[in-house]
């Protein structure tokens, strides 16, 4: 395993500034993305407990959703809406994967996107108005990521045209991602037994759309990619929210 790969999924994930020269290498990028999450999802929470406490829940839910998407520069947001474009309408694999390469969202992603933040947000606000409910705002991120990371594991499929997909394809063994599901369930029981339960179903989450994915699309990319983290997450928020009291 390249001990390198912590900078170099930083790097692509989000924008911390690393060395110039762990920009080169996408080889990491999925395997150590569970420990970026770990990291985002501290600063997430830290930032929405202070919210909380200095003016509302509401506030504090509302600058974690920015800060994560300030702190990857909108990129799973992104990801999410050209999936939703792609796999919403009726059209073929080319098509689908063309409008997703276009710059533009269409109205399926405006629609996702405006639907999976405000969820985001309203379950973190009802999380933050509990007394461990930051716990989640932390496990979301972390969560996300683990998801995103199963999509290297050999044998998932890879959409045609998808530079990134190949450049990670393969990237991740069974051993390494079972070591961060044991990990990711550990610090979640310590942090909350309930998040188990919110983990389990933005993880199952994520590989229903994975497996729309790879019958529309013909495998993953990177919009994909985005796109499961997102649903993770968001999953894993609407769920805590229902439990934990």
């Amino acid at each position: 395993m390249r001990w390198t790969g912590p900078l170099e999924s930083a790097a692509l994930l989000t924008v911390l500034r690393v060395p110039a020269g762990a920009a080169a290498s996408t080889r990491g990028v999925l395997p150590w993305a569970p420990l970026v999450g770990l990291v985002l999802g501290a600063l997430a929470a830290g930032v929405a407990a202070a919210g909380a406490q200095l003016v509302s829940p509401l506030t504090g839910a509302v600058l974690a959703v920015a800060l994560l998407a300030g702190l990857t520069r909108g990129l799973h947001l992104d990801g999410l809406a050209d999936t939703a474009d792609g796999l919403g309408p009726l059209r073929g694999r080319d098509r689908a994967l063309q409008v997703m390469r276009q710059g533009d969202v269409g109205p399926f992603g405006v629609v996702t996107l405006l639907l999976t933040v405000l969820l985001q947000v309203a379950a973190a606000a009802a999380l933050l108005e509990t007394d461990r409910g930051w716990t989640a705002v932390w496990a979301a991120p972390l969560v996300a990521r683990v998801a995103m990371a199963r999509t290297g594991l050999s044998g998932v499929p890879v959409a045609e045209g998808s530079a990134l997909g190949r450049s990670v394809a393969g990237t991740v063994s069974t051993r390494w991602l079972a070591g961060w599901v044991f990990v990711s369930a550990a610090l979640l029981t310590v942090a909350h037994p309930a998040l188990v339960a919110g983990a389990a179903a933005g993880l199952g989450a994520a590989e229903l759309l994975m497996r729309r994915a790879r019958t529309r699309l013909g495998g993953v990319t990177g919009d994909v990619m985005g796109a499961l983290g997102e649903t993770a997450a968001t999953v894993t928020l609407l769920v805590a929210a229902a439990v934990i009291r």
